[in-house]
């Protein structure tokens, strides 16, 4: 291990768990009178949120015309707004190869990754948007278990039952000690009340996990965290660090929930094959004295778009983050989108190296690669 590594900050010791707290919470006019508004504002208050604005209208206020793009980002991103989830959102999609469908607890992550897939895939100011019509959001999961083509009937994945990923647009994490959702939806699919054969998951880069270990979860929630090498970690403003989230993985295994790793973005930085070498043999002695851990594993390689790399680079004008157009290759998709990969040699070596890695340093299933 090059001696860089081994000193690099990720690698040191694990420190009390990262809350975000917004300096701004605004309020829509239709969420101010649903009772999860009020367990919100309870929670914000609590944590001494000064500037709450009830709005006389749904929509958000605008940055003021004089903002520079990067004031704008960073009002935004100290911003959480309590608003109703639309029509739109509350039809669930399918969701490869993660889960069979996807449920959005909110849009938008309190984080700084200079990568952020969000860039690319909503539109406007990056406000963390929750959503305070919660029973709706929630209620599709007693219509669609038993659908889906992902893990339903999936001869690999079939004892996860019917899934529903709760981190599609947003780390629930994150926001959790802020809104109370996740430990809402995990009971009532834990206690049944959904009825069963669902379950949830959902990935993280936060380790604030005390408030869901004791809860009535049934095994039905599991609970994956975004895990990297230390040379990509630096591209991840605002998260936990990787050694206090993998002490919060080992954490809510032992509390007895399934747990995962999301392997991403996977990037070839000098010496990889090391560092991540590393960080699976740091997972591997964090989970050594649970017994029976069920443990899977998902690998996804970076890539971004034209959009998300215009985004990004108003974001974040000095990042060292290579998103070079001319050593890509160019992958589309079915309705003509582009994505920049790497060439195909190195996804390939990058691929062998995680298929014989993964299970001979964890006991991990690795569901995929992308």
């Amino acid at each position: 291990m090059p001696a860089q590594l081994l000193d690099h900050p990720a690698r040191r010791a694990p420190t009390a768990a990262r809350l975000w707290i917004p300096k701004h919470v605004l309020v829509t006019r239709s969420a101010a009178g649903l009772p999860h508004t009020a367990e919100i504002l309870r929670r914000v208050a609590a944590h001494g949120v000064a500037d709450i604005r009830v709005l006389t209208s749904d929509r958000l206020p605008t940055a003021p015309k004089d903002e520079s793009e990067r004031e704008a980002y960073a009002r935004a991103k100290a911003t959480m707004a309590v608003v109703v989830a639309p029509p739109s959102a509350l039809k669930p999609q399918p969701i490869p190869p993660s889960a069979d469908w996807r449920l959005d607890l909110a849009r938008g992550c309190p984080a700084h990754c200079q990568y952020c897939y969000l860039a690319g895939s909503l539109s406007g100011p990056p406000v963390t948007r929750v959503h305070a019509n919660l029973d709706e959001v929630l209620a599709p999961i007693a219509t669609l278990t038993g659908t889906g083509s992902v893990t339903t009937g999936n001869a690999l994945r079939g004892d996860e039952g019917t899934t529903f990923e709760l981190s599609c647009y947003t780390d629930p994490l994150g926001i959790e000690h802020l809104t109370g959702a996740l430990a809402t939806a995990i009971e009532r699919v834990g206690t049944g009340r959904y009825g069963d054969g669902a379950s949830l998951r959902f990935t993280t880069k936060f380790d604030a996990v005390e408030p869901l270990l004791a809860l009535r979860h049934g095994g039905r929630t599991r609970i994956r965290f975004s895990v990297n090498a230390a040379e990509v970690e630096r591209f991840e403003g605002g998260t936990a660090r990787m050694p206090a989230r993998i002490d919060a993985l080992r954490r809510v295994a032992a509390a007895g929930y399934p747990v995962g790793l999301t392997i991403a973005p996977v990037m070839p930085v000098d010496g990889w094959q090391e560092a991540y070498g590393r960080l699976l043999d740091d997972v591997a002695a964090a989970l050594s004295t649970v017994p029976a851990v069920d443990l899977t594993a998902e690998v996804i390689t970076h890539r971004f778009t034209p959009a998300s790399k215009q985004v990004l680079e108003g974001w974040y004008p000095r990042t060292k983050l290579e998103m070079d157009e001319t050593v890509r290759s160019v992958k589309r998709s079915k309705f003509g989108g582009v994505k920049y990969v790497y060439p195909r040699e190195t996804m390939r070596e990058l691929r062998a190296w995680f298929e014989h890695e993964v299970p001979a340093r964890l006991p991990a299933r690795l569901l995929y690669q992308t």
